[in-house]
């Protein structure tokens, strides 16, 4: 009992220490074969690795079982205590029939009786074993294997383990084996939690009936029959006001008519106009533009310079206008007819384009479904193939378990001829470790011997250098030093120079500075000359441009006034003439 024990506290612990992000199997394997070979017997070495490898193998179904123990029944028990629930779940799926029951019995009860008791109880429940547990490990593996291999095993065994959880549940207390600790260990009490009750199911809330909403009316959609009437009042007002505009416009000089002597006064005539004609809108008075002011505004630079760009640029225009006027540039119907035909062509390119890419997506969406067959087709293949291969490995699994029962065979077997021979096997073994002790101790002996005349050596080095820097300290030195400022210091550096060479070439250097200060200054004052100038100049220009556009400007307003005269003096003879006649 005890030896199976310890395997099983290896086992967990090296299961602990596996980190499936990281962590290889086989090299994780490796690592421990080597790491345990010196201290674990071949037998002990054996069973640990096939428990160890059999637990990462079948990692994902030991922890779809652990994981749902401590969700339902093992709420209180600790997490590390979870390698030990994979160890035992292990034993029970894959190595109860080549251990037996008794072996079996015997690791269980090497371990902590309680919670072996309560897990087990949990994984060999008919119900669990023949409901999720099978459904889950179905979405792993076949559903006829797992029913073949790991689930009628499982229950055939039931009955058995069932026994044997009463008979671990009603051992008491007094008849437990001594344990080999003196010292009483401390026990760790469970926690007294509350369980939770199950959460109630709510009823569904009744899906609230909505109204039948009326159709949106007709009258949305259109316009306004007020808002229509404003636009016919609006029609009305304006071919109204326009038509008193005109009448203004031709009556508005009647009171500067000549009237003769026949003619009635003048109030007896505005009565009868009055009467005659409707009532006359007031002219509006004539707007009256305020001269602006004569005096100078004094402009900036940029100003000036802006300004006189604008009338540069009009000077410009205006010449090449005439030029164009000059070569003959005229009726532009050959480019317009010329442009007609380009547009025409564009369109027919663009209803074409739009043909081509229609024709365009209909291929795509056919070679999209042949795209679509192709792949279906090859997904079938791809699953037939996984399918074999899956059969293969199986195959190769069930071979690989053959030869690994053989290799445990003939394990065991050297193991009974090695214990045959052990006491030989001990001699030659205690006289090879008296042989490399004498072999260690003589080179010890040796390498001490080399230690003790190096440090010799270093000491005598050590104190010939002593004696040479004191006597260089007693030499006398002198102190006081000549400094010869024509001299190089000679230290191999570039452009290496004397303090005398450098004063001189600092003088020089102050000259030539003082040279370039003195250009620069004269720069300056040249440049604002020239830019006095120049705003000088554009000044002028802007003065007589100015003037030209004042000429015209009057001149167009004399022009105005004259029309303007002309057309009164006409409107008033004709007035005059229908008086008269």
């Amino acid at each position: 009992m005890a030896y199976y024990g310890k395997c099983i506290e290896i086992v967990i612990e090296q299961l602990d220490k596996f980190k499936p992000e990281k962590d290889n199997p086989e090299q994780f394997l490796e690592t421990v074969s080597t790491s345990l070979q010196q201290d674990l017997s071949p037998q002990k070495l054996a069973f640990v690795l096939e428990v160890l490898s059999g637990c990462l193998e079948y990692r994902k179904l030991l922890t779809i079982v652990v994981d749902a123990f401590y969700v339902r029944d093992g709420r209180l028990c600790l997490w590390a205590d979870y390698s030990l629930y994979q160890v035992i779940c292990y034993l029970a799926m894959f190595q109860l029939d080549e251990l037996g029951f008794q072996l079996f019995c015997s690791i269980i009860k090497s371990q902590p009786v309680g919670k072996t008791c309560k897990f087990l109880r949990f994984f060999f429940n008919p119900l669990n074993l023949c409901s999720w547990i099978k459904d889950e490990w179905s979405l792993i593996y076949e559903t006829a294997h797992v029913k073949e291999n790991w689930i009628d095993p499982l229950m055939r065994w039931q009955p058995e383990v069932q026994e044997l959880i009463n008979q671990l549940e009603g051992v008491p207390t007094d008849q437990m084996p001594p344990s080999k600790i003196k010292a009483k260990l401390t026990e760790p009490k469970e926690f007294n939690l509350t369980v939770p009750r199950p959460r109630a199911i709510t009823m569904p809330e009744p899906v609230p009936t909505v109204a039948k909403t009326k159709r949106v009316p007709q009258s949305t959609y259109q316009e306004p029959r007020e808002q229509q009437l404003l636009q016919m009042i609006k029609r009305y007002n304006r071919r109204k006001a326009e038509e008193l505009l005109l009448r203004a416009n031709m009556e508005e000089l009647r009171c500067a008519m000549p009237r003769s002597h026949r003619d009635p006064p003048a109030q007896d005539f505005k009565k009868q106009q009055q009467l005659q004609s409707p009532p006359r809108i007031r002219r509006t008075p004539n707007l009256t533009f305020y001269k602006p002011n004569s005096f100078p505004v004094k402009l900036n630079t940029a100003t000036i310079l802006r300004e006189g760009a604008l009338y540069q640029r009009q000077v410009e225009k205006e010449l090449q206008r005439v030029d164009k006027l000059v070569d003959g540039a005229g009726d532009f119907s050959e480019f317009f007819e010329w442009q007609k035909k380009m547009q025409a062509k564009d369109l027919e390119e663009q209803l074409a384009a739009g043909l081509c890419r229609r024709l365009q997506g209909k291929l795509s969406h056919e070679e999209a479904i042949l795209a679509r067959q192709n792949l279906m087709q090859e997904n079938k293949q791809k699953a037939d193939q996984k399918k074999e291969e899956t059969a293969e490995l199986m195959l190769q699994c069930a071979e690989r378990r053959l030869q690994e029962e053989k290799s445990m065979k003939e394990l065991v077997e050297q193991v009974i001829e090695a214990q045959k021979n052990v006491k030989v096997a001990q001699m030659k073994l205690v006289k090879g470790r008296q042989q490399i002790v004498q072999e260690v101790m003589e080179e010890s002996r040796e390498l001490l011997q080399r230690s003790t005349e190096a440090a010799k050596e270093e000491q005598r080095r050590r104190c010939e250098l002593i004696a040479r820097l004191r006597a260089l300290e007693t030499q006398p030195t002198r102190k006081d030093k000549l400094v010869d400022l024509t001299q190089i210091p000679g230290y191999g550096l570039e452009g290496e120079m004397s303090v005398v060479e450098l004063r001189e070439r600092l003088a020089l250097l102050k000259e030539t500075q003082k040279r370039e200060k003195e250009e620069k200054r004269d720069q300056i004052i040249q440049g604002k000359r020239a830019k006095s100038q120049k705003l000088q100049s554009t000044m002028e220009q802007i003065s007589l441009c100015r003037a030209a556009m004042g000429r015209t400007a009057a001149l167009r307003t004399s022009a105005c006034w004259n029309c303007s005269a002309e057309w009164r003096r006409g409107q008033l003879s004709a007035a005059v003439g229908r008086q008269h006649s």
